[in-house]
């Protein structure tokens, strides 16, 4: 069998338990010619410090700031220093695989990172000892591996040692220190394994997709699947034919109550009494409005009166400490943040702040794992604060232990919780930024909350006999209400829900007992359809993504990112929806590369990587594998793939040449071109009417993106005549008060742009916004390179 040693030469025998010291040695003079420096200067505006590491231990971590609070547990007698993500990568100029050479690859120093580079090996040649601390996971592993191999620092006498740590806490990083290890190359092998998979793809397929269909279109492995999501969704909700049906709801009351709005409870038709035969339980389904017509009519003159009342406690648990997945759901849920947005606050949360005199602290634990599990320390420490806060009823008889759902989870890591339960949001306010701090306090919540006593409430079913006037036929109405009878958990934190998530929606009932009288308000007939399935949100695909096994918690939302950024789909009130663009390479990929687009097939992959990650297969077989189907899927593409037009006529003409102009998709999404191309350049933006008439001069104002960010703003149509321009959308109504231009102001408020005049607007679509009751209640990432 054949396998991979360190540098990437290949080698008989199985790599796993070979160190990388000994590895380097053997091929240390082949991955000199194979591994270069790429040309050209540091990029503008950085800086290399110099360090001077003589007589000292030299420790290298991923950023600045991580730098800085491992540098401030560790004393005067280590330097720490910022490698600043990867050093070295596959170029950018070429695939950089030798496919025939079993998947060499030929890595080269990023032509930013040289001289910080060369600072690293000066100061790490000075060095009593060399310390890898970078993250504790795949792609931290492969960082450390390419720093040693990049420095030649294989063949030192006391070669790099590598420590891991998941919290930047004092205990933990001292802890690691005690304990090196050598760096795992199953792990470096398995990171290698995806780059050159994603590189794989890519780099062969995008180039075919820039020829067929436009330039700047891509695929990657992940990616790609991602967008058959969110694609085939699409398709099911245009496929769908909505299916009728009807209710009978009677609006009741005791008959010894008064009769008004709070007295009021709902029952709904559920059954004929007494019903046998063929479903002999009589339960009654309403297919078209004439038969609700038919039972209101015999309901008209009912008399009312309740049959039975059942009872039953109702536990509910609280949810797992986050996830990497389920900390971005319910930071979309709750705090409207993209998946991107929480990473990025999150890695500033682990990478610590500087919190009063305590100095720079790591507020969280590592932010990507897909373990929801805690430690002992941590989940007695939490129990302790809720029965020092709330008191001994809300605290479990046992810790709460939790275990994943996700498909193929290592649960490598910790959940993400806070490194000390007792520094609360309280204690934090002066010292983070507000999405730092909201941030903070979902994780502190979410932690403490699952440590916590079960909700209790008490559910109540209550059958309700309407006997009609003049037959002998007895209905059964339904209704259910729920009491909560002890908050638990719930005191702190409740965990929002997706949209495709039935709420409970139970209403209070009155104090009902069997043969109580009741009269009826109301009774009407109301028609129902089945609903579509929903579009993606962010939050909802990430859950679909973990529980398909697609991707893992480090490529979610750069994969998101990657779909906006592509203009593959765009969002619309929070929905992720497919664009033409997006559709149209997701058809043409999933027709010529099946393997690639399948669902089960990529995560299968995943678990093949997995595999390698533990040393119980080798990757370049494991490469093999894929790439021989791969091949030939992309010789029949290139053979037969159709060249795609993507342009949509439209009836502008070009007042440069008189030619028709066509709306195309770029870089900063769709714009008009003249067809006379390239004769004629002519482009001109889309304009999107908002219905608003300027307040300047009356010209329409209309919606504009910025060409930095592709960021929405609005201004008049009669630019460069009038100025006028604003970053909030304006609204057709105008003020109240003085007949001024009003524009949004937030999630449901609308403001005068001449007056102080504010107001809040009821959210129509109410499905967008966290349950009321969802509230937490409390008195620079550096990614992974990523192809496609």
């Amino acid at each position: 069998m054949v396998s991979r040693s360190v540098t990437g030469k290949t080698t008989r025998g199985n790599t796993k338990g070979k160190t990388a010291q000994s590895a380097g040695r053997k091929t240390a003079a082949k991955k000199t010619t194979k591994t270069k420096s790429a040309r050209g200067k540091t990029s503008a505006g950085s800086k290399v410090p110099v360090l001077k590491a003589a007589g000292k231990n030299l420790v290298i971590v991923e950023s600045p700031a991580k730098a800085r609070t491992v540098g401030q547990i560790l004393g005067s007698k280590y330097v720490v220093a910022a490698s600043q993500g990867h050093v070295r990568d596959l170029p950018k100029s070429k695939l950089g695989v030798e496919i025939e050479q079993d998947f060499e690859p030929s890595y080269v120093v990023m032509k930013d990172k040289q001289k910080l580079l060369n600072m690293l090996k000066k100061a790490g040649d000075e060095a009593k000892e060399i310390y890898l601390a970078t993250d504790p996971d795949r792609e931290g592993e492969a960082i450390s591996w390419h720093l040693l191999t990049a420095a030649q620092w294989q063949n030192r006498p006391n070669p790099p040692k590598r420590v891991v740590f998941h919290e930047i806490t004092k205990q933990a990083v001292e802890e690691a220190f005690q304990h090196p290890r050598e760096i795992d190359m199953d792990l470096v092998n398995a990171q290698q394994a995806r780059r050159i998979l994603d590189r794989l793809v890519g780099y062969q397929v995008s180039p075919l997709l820039w020829r067929r269909v436009q330039r700047g279109t891509s695929a990657g492995r992940v990616q790609s699947a991602a967008l058959r999501m969110v694609v085939d969704r699409e398709d099911e909700i245009q496929a769908f034919v909505p299916v009728e049906s009807w209710t009978l709801e009677a609006e009741l009351y005791r008959d010894a109550d008064p009769v008004d709005k709070k007295h009021l409870f709902t029952g709904v038709l559920h059954s004929v009494k007494g019903a046998t035969g063929k479903g002999a339980t009589g339960r009654l389904t309403i297919d078209k409005e004439e038969d609700a017509r038919i039972y209101q009519e015999q309901l008209k003159d009912a008399a009312y009166q309740v049959a039975d009342v059942r009872k039953r406690e109702v536990r509910q648990r609280p949810a797992a400490p986050f996830t990497t997945s389920t900390m971005q759901q319910e930071a979309g849920r709750k705090l409207r943040f993209t998946a991107q947005r929480t990473m990025a606050v999150a890695q500033q949360l682990y990478e610590g702040l500087m919190v009063g005199e305590k100095g720079q602290v790591g507020l969280i634990t590592y932010m990507r794992t897909d373990s929801p599990k805690a430690s002992a320390p941590a989940i007695e420490e939490a129990r302790e604060y809720v029965a020092k806060r709330y008191g001994k009823d809300y605290v479990p008889e046992k810790a709460r232990a939790y275990s994943t759902r996700a498909k193929n989870a290592q649960e490598a890591h910790e959940a993400i919780r806070p490194t000390s339960i007792g520094r609360t949001p309280d204690s934090l306010k002066t010292y983070l930024s507000k999405e730092q701090m909201d941030l903070y306090n979902l994780i502190w919540a979410r932690m403490l909350a699952s440590q916590m006593s079960d909700a209790l409430s008490e559910s109540t079913t209550v059958d309700i006999d309407a006997v009609c006037q003049g037959s002998s036929t007895v209905y059964v109405f339904r209704t259910t209400g729920s009491v909560l009878t002890f908050p638990g958990f719930r005191t702190l934190y409740l965990e929002s829900r997706d949209d495709d998530e039935d709420n409970e929606g139970r209403q209070a009932l009155p104090v009902l007992a069997k043969d109580d009288g009741l009269g009826c308000e109301k009774l009407e007939s109301l028609q129902h359809f089945t609903q579509p399935p929903p579009k993606f949100t962010e939050a909802t695909l990430i859950k679909m993504m973990e529980e398909k096994g697609i991707g893992r918690p480090s490529t979610y939302a750069p994969t998101i990112g990657t779909l906006t950024d592509r203009n593959y789909v765009v969002k619309e009130r929070n929905r992720l929806i497919p664009t033409t663009l997006g559709t149209t390479v997701s058809k043409l990929l999933t027709e010529y590369f099946a393997d690639v687009m399948d669902l089960d097939f990529t995560a299968k992959m995943e678990e093949e990587l997995d595999d390698v990650s533990r040393g119980a297969r080798d990757w370049v077989p494991m490469l093999g594998e894929f790439y021989d189907p791969f091949q030939k899927a992309l010789e029949a593409a290139q053979e037969s793939m159709p060249k795609v037009n993507l342009d949509e006529e439209t009836d502008e003409v070009c007042e440069s040449c008189g030619e028709p102009m066509v709306i195309k998709t770029g870089r900063f999404g769709r714009f008009l071109a003249c067809t006379g191309f390239p004769e004629c350049r002519t482009t001109r933006p889309i304009v999107n009417k908002t219905g608003v008439a300027c307040p300047k001069c009356g010209g329409d104002i209309v919606e504009r993106r910025s060409r930095g960010r592709g960021r929405s703003f609005f201004g008049c149509s009669k630019y460069p005549e009038c100025d006028f321009i604003s970053n909030r959308k304006p609204v057709v109504t105008p003020c109240p008060e003085c007949d001024g231009l009003m524009v949004e102001s937030g999630r449901d408020t609308v403001a005068c742009t001449v007056c102080d005049w504010t107001e809040t607007v009821e959210d129509s679509a109410a499905e967008d916004s966290a349950p009321e009751d969802s509230a937490v209640n409390e008195s620079s990432v550096e990614a992974a390179p990523f192809d496609g």
